[in-house]
């Protein structure tokens, strides 16, 4: 028993010295190539073990015969092992740089690919990351872009509703100023119309600067939906008439939601406000209202005969108006973006589908 335990601590302390002189040289050689620290990591494999082997062999007063045999083989050994971390080190090497190529196509526009050569898992598993990441980056582009065409549309077209209005209201005040109004009673009932018009257009620009900087304040309330669309019915039904337009609800259930009912109330008068605008004239603008499990569905049907399907997408975006008109009644393309907005900040969501001879916009709520 104490024979072996000599022979452990001599292999022990042999080993132990070369590998102190391995961790020495790992430390040294730490922001090399990883092939290099492959390689080192192999040869202190091999030299602990040769250390540990000699030092039993000297304690143990082997003939030099049989020293040199072990030596030898621990030295072929040590050759293979060598040579194997070295062709391991270079192919991870090869799939790192790889994996850098296809990093650098990150960018402006760039994507990234991931490399077909296999690769080890931790390597698999970073480019995985990457091709990942490289999927939000272009997803986030494209959002980018949108908000920026939205941006520049919104700009475009708000500057062409002020400057038309503005326009008018300038050339009839010079006409009253200049005494030349033939009817000077229906010129101040048309600047009272414009000035309406241009207060309603600064409110809703109000209100979307509010909902973007996150700025909109809640006062949630146990309400009934069948309470709220009654009341947007109500309130709707001279603009209706103005258009010759029929109001329908009918399918109207009591579903409690804890909503703020300013808001709501802006968002059902915005959709309905929309849906007569769009209805041509002895059409049907049904409101419905309904439980969808856990969920409060209201809806407003028109009979605009249906929107592009590629242009759904863009319905509640801020300044679509659905067609390149710069005419004012085909409003500041505000509404439908303030609709979503509201909707979002009381955790909803806003949807838009077609259906036979026009289109459902639903709004669907948590269950109070």
């Amino acid at each position: 028993m104490k024979d072996v335990l000599l022979i452990a601590l001599f292999a022990l302390g042999g080993a132990v010295c070369a590998g102190a002189a391995g961790a020495l040289a790992l430390r040294l050689l730490r922001r090399r190539s990883v092939a290099v620290s492959l390689t080192v990591v192999a040869a202190v494999a091999v030299t602990t073990m040769l250390g540990g082997t000699l030092a039993v062999a000297w304690a143990m007063f082997l003939s030099p015969h049989d020293l040199t045999v072990v030596t030898l083989v621990v030295a072929m050994a040590a050759v293979v092992s060598l040579a194997t971390a070295l062709l391991m080190g270079r192919w991870v090497v090869a799939r790192s740089r790889e994996l850098a190529l296809a990093a650098r196509d990150f960018g402006e526009d760039g994507d990234f690919t991931t490399p077909s050569a296999p690769a080890t898992a931790e390597l698999a598993s970073l480019a995985a990351e990457l091709a990942s990441t490289s999927a939000r980056l272009t997803a986030s582009r494209e959002r980018e872009r949108a908000l920026e065409t939205s941006r520049r549309e919104l700009v475009a077209w708000i500057s062409h509703d002020l400057r038309t209005p503005l326009a008018g209201l300038r050339a009839m005040a010079e006409a009253l100023e200049d005494g030349v109004a033939s009817d000077p009673a229906r010129y101040h009932r048309q600047i009272r119309t414009e000035v309406e018009r241009l207060d309603t257009m600064v409110g809703d620009l109000f209100e979307l600067s509010r909902i973007h900087a996150g700025a909109i304040a809640l006062s949630p309330s146990r309400i009934s939906l069948r309470d709220l669309a009654a009341d947007a019915l109500l309130g709707a039904d001279p603009l209706a008439r103005e258009h010759g337009v029929r109001l329908r609800g009918e399918d109207i259930a009591h579903v409690p939601v804890e909503v703020d009912g300013k808001e709501m109330t802006r968002v059902l008068a915005n959709l309905l406000v929309n849906a007569i605008r769009h209805t041509p004239a002895d059409g049907t603008v049904a409101v419905a209202v309904s439980r969808r499990e856990d969920t409060a569905v209201l809806s407003v049907t028109d009979a605009c005969g249906g929107i592009a399907e590629d242009d759904l997408p863009r319905v509640f975006d801020t300044g679509w108006r659905g067609n390149p008109a710069r005419t004012p009644p085909s409003g500041a393309g505000l509404g439908l973006a303030i609709v979503r907005g509201i909707v979002e900040a009381h955790a909803g969501r806003a949807d838009v589908r077609n259906v036979p001879g026009g289109c459902r916009f639903e709004v669907s709520l948590p269950l109070a």
